[in-house]
This record gives C-alpha cells, sequence and structure tokens, in this order.
C-alpha cells in the first residue's frame, strides 16, 4: 500500500498502524484502500472563476479541456458560466490537471 497525505499527525500515526494490521493480515486489501481514501484530503471546490484560470493557466481551450476530462464542451461551458458545478470523475480531474498538470491527463 502507499502511504497517502494525511491530514494531521494524529490520523497518518492511526494509518500507520492499520498498515501494519494489514501487513500481518488482520485487515483486507479491500478495507485498507477504503481507510487510505479517508485519509486523504478532500478535494476542494471549482468554481467559474478557478475552472477559467486553470484552463488558461493551461493555456488549452474549452473543447480541449472537455476533451481531456471526457465531457462536454456545453458542460465545460456551464462550469464556466457558473450554471453547473464539477462533482465525481470531473471534479477528479480538475484537481489532477491543477496539481500535476495537462502531461498528467493525456
Amino acid at each position: 500500500m502507499t502511504k497517502p497525505k494525511t491530514k494531521s499527525r494524529l490520523l497518518e500515526a492511526v494509518h500507520e498502524g492499520a498498515r501494519d494490521l494489514h501487513e500481518a493480515g488482520f485487515i483486507d486489501k479491500r478495507r485498507m484502500r477504503e481507510f487510505d481514501a479517508l485519509c486523504l484530503d478532500p478535494i476542494p471546490a471549482y468554481d467559474k472563476d478557478r475552472i477559467r484560470s486553470l484552463r488558461e493557466r493551461h493555456r488549452i481551450s474549452q473543447a480541449v479541456l472537455a476533451a481531456v476530462l471526457n465531457t462536454s464542451l456545453s458542460t465545460v461551458r456551464q462550469w464556466e458560466i457558473g450554471d453547473k458545478q464539477p462533482s465525481g470523475p470531473s471534479l477528479k480531474l480538475l484537481n489532477l490537471l491543477d496539481r500535476k498538470g495537462i502531461k498528467a491527463l493525456v
């Protein structure tokens, strides 16, 4: 199991104990993945301004962003005018684009 970025030192210590229990065979792989997910920082919200600035920072059009995120052009337009908010996989991919850059998605 990889070590996820945790929210606090206490949670990190608890996670280390769970990892040891997993290695000893007391926690199965599925439960350990669930625990890993709980220890990760939440994905921040992306409002219309943040999405537009992210797209402009990477110098990509709305159409290219839509293709990279596997969504429609109209959805990206609606995000940027504030009619819709990204969620689920699109939100995770926006966060990945923000943290790692366009090369992580193509």
